[in-house]
């Protein structure tokens, strides 16, 4: 009897899922294939109308629709330290308030942005159509996400309580409903109640930001922090209620930030797939006759994954378990081949097209542009830049592999996957080199085509974005069919919560950036820097030891988005260069993540090798201990950081 309303009441909101998957889906291969196309028209002198504003529209509904699913999946990215609360009533209670807080900014979010869409894109166009009609999903994510982490909650009490908070933000927001509905003549008595909030932002400004700091770090959203935050201090300065949402706007049509979704779903069609293993098996076949020649292998492969991927974390899970397999065959110590393959997984953020990189030269360039200062670098410098910090890490990493292996009876060579080292032949060796290198040449290549195409300027960021997802989809699909068409959807899933997840807070710190600039906050912090710390080499250290403890908690993407707008202004008062500064904020933030005893790789390694805390944090310790030598040799030496992009025009 209670089956067909249990039915009813799931119909629609699986409709509703397939809709948001649709939209996403689709919008993520429309930016993959807009691009390419228009370069291969190009050859012809054959343009796409619109392509451009197209591809930057359909990455704003990617962005709020990937950040609604996002929701639905509990993927927001937060810093979670209730996490560590032993008491579980206190914990309840932490997460409870912490969602309540959630819905009400999300609820004041949605109505704040509507007044910008009325007047401040009217009559814009995107050939045809109303830029209003891509901008709609904004509020519409907005309430959603307010609507599902209500829903999400445990009891009907609870959800009852959180759709009041709904309507109160609803009353909050009367100043956008407001000017939606006057514009600005509003009469009394909503004139003397418009007012007074104002007036009451400007009071409890202080209280409230400190209030949603500790949110933050009790385990709210980072995504619903920043936007609260920067909505305060805007309100409070005076301004109108769009104004958090203008730079949003503006920093999701950029087209250099389309590149961000499309290198992550590369980096996730190469992980669902088996070209891990191909490539294992190719650099052990090159490098079997050099000693130590799996360290290699391993540091190697783990940048490559990484580069695309743009999460250490992700490579470790996917990589992991087959190199430790190859390490103990081998006759490798335990300690030696979970320490490694825990400190390389992210290596190959610093080399391209690190996700992070991209962030970095973006948020930087944007803080710059606010501070009136004028932008030297673009993305193509910072790659650059990254590449002799990132070589002088890999090396390290592969020296103190070596050495502490060394210290075990290892075999002479490695020998191939499901055999007995020692029993391969000279001739067998040849035969699988040759043969490995076939198989995994496809793969290989990709990285030199992307590589030579952007350095060499014929490909812009975004088409070599384009070009990877294509390539990546030939290959593993139709070639190598490592993934049926039926399993790409599955592939897309995946690499929306990603997208959604970074990008909705890449839209929030934009709004941040925007609101602290304003404020003069980052400057007057800075001239306050620069009076009680007079030595640049003191600030260096104090910088890194700040990051460090900052990647322990933080996640790279958000530590980017939130922290570098307040950085930036410190650099360039202590006359660092924006670019040096980039580098070492990333070595930092990477490094933080193998900083006991709260490193997210630390715990990340010992679910996947399935060893204790402490054991894992012993084990990486003499890495942590290289790559914090690597970190201070490249913050006190700047010359590894600029001496490559000041080749480049």
């Amino acid at each position: 009897m209670s089956a067909e309303p249990l039915a009813t009441t799931k119909l629609p909101l699986a409709v509703v899922s397939w809709i948001e998957k649709g939209v996403c889906f689709a919008s993520l291969a429309l930016l993959a294939l807009i691009p390419f196309a228009e370069l291969v028209l190009r050859q012809f002198n054959i343009p796409i109308p619109h392509s451009r504003g197209l591809m930057t529209h359909f990455f704003l509904v990617l962005v709020f629709f990937a950040a609604m699913l996002t929701t639905k999946s509990g993927g927001h990215i937060a810093i979670g330290l209730v996490h560590y609360v032993k008491n579980t009533a206190l914990k309840r209670v932490l997460e409870f308030v912490g969602i309540l807080f959630v819905v009400f900014l999300l609820t004041v979010l949605a109505w704040n942005t509507l007044p910008y869409i009325r007047f401040g894109l009217s009559g814009r166009t995107v050939g045809l159509v109303p830029v209003w009609v891509f901008a709609l999903a904004m509020p519409l994510g907005y309430i959603v996400m307010a609507a599902r982490f209500s829903l999400g909650l445990c009891n009907r009490r609870q959800r009852i309580v959180a759709f009041a908070v709904m309507l109160l933000g609803t009353a909050a927001a009367l100043p956008a409903i407001a000017k939606l509905v006057w514009f600005f003549d509003v009469p009394e008595p909503f004139y003397s109640w418009v007012n007074g909030l104002y007036d009451l932002a400007a009071v409890l400004q202080v209280p409230a930001i400190l209030l949603l700091v500790l949110a933050a770090l009790s385990g709210m959203p980072i995504l619903a922090a920043i936007g609260g935050i920067a909505s305060i201090m805007l309100m409070s300065a005076g301004q109108e209620p769009e104004a958090f949402h203008i730079p949003v706007f503006d920093t999701l049509t950029r087209p250099d930030l389309v590149a961000i979704p499309l290198f992550t779903l590369t980096g996730f069609f190469l992980s669902e797939s088996r070209a891990g293993e191909r490539l294992v098996r190719t650099f052990r076949a090159f490098f079997s006759w050099l000693p130590g020649g799996i360290v290699i292998v391993a540091v190697l492969i783990s940048a490559f994954f990484s580069s695309f991927t743009g999460a250490s974390g992700v490579t470790i899970l996917a990589l992991g378990g087959i190199l430790y397999t190859i390490f103990r065959r081998n006759g490798y110590s335990e300690r030696t081949s979970i320490g490694l393959l825990t400190a390389v997984g992210g290596t190959g953020v610093m080399f391209p097209p690190s996700l992070a990189i991209i962030l970095v030269a973006s948020t930087s360039n944007m803080i710059l542009h606010f501070m009136e200062v004028p932008v030297e670098y673009t993305v193509i410098h910072y790659f650059a830049g990254a590449i002799i910090p990132g070589t002088i890490l890999v090396l390290a990493m592969v020296i103190t592999g070596m050495v502490l292996s060394s210290r075990s009876r290892v075999p002479g060579g490695i020998p191939i996957l499901g055999e007995p080292a020692g029993s391969e032949t000279p001739a067998s060796g040849v035969r699988e080199a040759l043969g490995s290198l076939r198989e995994s040449f496809l793969e290989l290549l990709l990285p030199a085509v992307l590589v030579a195409g952007f350095f060499t300027g014929r490909l812009t960021l975004l088409e070599v974005s384009a070009v990877s997802v294509v390539y990546v989809v030939v290959v593993e699909v139709l070639v190598k069919r490592d993934i049926a068409f039926r399993r790409i959807p599955g592939v897309f899933a995946k690499a929306v919560p990603v997208v959604g997840g970074v990008l909705a807070i890449l839209a929030m710190a934009s709004g941040l950036s925007h609101a602290f600039v304003f404020s003069g906050i980052p400057e007057s912090f800075a001239f306050w820097m620069e009076d009680t710390v007079h030595s640049r080499l003191v600030f260096l250290l104090l910088l890194n030891l700040a990051l460090l403890l900052v990647g322990c908690v933080v996640d790279m993407f958000s530590a980017i988005l939130v922290l570098l707008p307040l950085v930036v202004p410190l650099g360039y008062v202590y006359g660092i260069d924006p670019l040096h500064l980039g580098i070492i904020f990333i070595l930092n933030l990477e490094a933080g993540f193998l900083t006991p005893p709260v490193g997210i790789n630390l715990f990340l390694a010992s679910s996947r090798f399935g060893k204790p805390f402490m054991h894992i944090c012993r084990y990486v310790m003499p890495f942590f201990v290289v790559r914090i030598a690597v970190l201070m040799l490249v913050a006190y030496i700047p010359w590894f950081s600029t001496w490559l992009p000041g080749l480049l025009p």
